[in-house]
């Protein structure tokens, strides 16, 4: 059975300095937008240390050599709707050769519950690594039904990229996979110290759709 689920918070001084920046209430929608795709594109890097690749030969202008290639196959970033657009491009650079679906996810306010509006995700994921992205990991609840809807259709290789994270969600996503035979892994950028009661991240940086976008009544 494969490890239960896996936790790697980056510790590097450029993941931290723009984390900084992006928690800055003065930091504008356009500064965030870019620093959050900087950010991403450096977790992606360590999110990415266990893809698949096999071998391949090729020739330098010197002499035959070995290398690798991305293993077929191909990984798919899912980005979960809206927040999760703003990372995109950033986890796009570095695998530009992935598919890309799409999960249009809402959590109320008050209930805190879940409900899914948007699916472009391939039916069948068997034998494909997939790259979730969601920028904050507060109660774990969106997380967890957009990994149970992955692994309902034939992943087992999930790692979800997250700005930030909560260690209420992190419980909650070790509730939902530690005894099950899935490899889960969650890559971020800070683990703050808790949620309020309204289910944000404290200290967090806001409501992260809005900072990317604006306020959209």
């Amino acid at each position: 059975m494969p490890d239960s689920l896996r936790i790697h918070v980056a510790d590097h001084p450029l993941i931290a300095h723009k984390l900084t920046t992006l928690r800055d209430v003065r930091t504008d929608s356009p500064t965030f937008r870019r620093l959050a795709d900087e950010l991403v594109a450096l977790l992606a890097y360590e999110a990415t240390r266990g893809i698949r690749v096999e071998q391949v030969a090729v020739t330098t202008p010197v002499a035959p050599a070995m290398g690798v290639k991305l293993a077929d196959p191909r990984p798919i970033v899912v980005p979960i709707l809206r927040a999760g657009l703003g990372m995109l491009d950033g986890m796009m650079r570095l695998l530009p050769t992935a598919e890309v679906g799409f999960l249009g996810m809402i959590r109320d306010e008050e209930s805190l519950t879940v409900s899914t509006y948007a699916d472009r995700v391939p039916q069948s994921l068997a034998g494909r690594q997939v790259f979730l992205l969601d920028p904050m990991l507060a109660t774990g609840g969106t997380l967890v039904d957009a990994i149970n809807l992955l692994l309902g259709r034939g992943a087992t290789d999930v790692t979800a990229i997250c700005l930030l994270a909560a260690p209420e969600g992190l419980d909650r996503l070790r509730r939902a996979f530690d005894d099950r035979d899935v490899d889960v892994t969650v890559v971020t950028a800070g683990l703050d110290e808790r949620l309020n009661d309204k289910g944000y991240i404290v200290p967090g940086l806001g409501d992260a759709g809005d900072r990317l976008y604006g306020v959209v009544s």
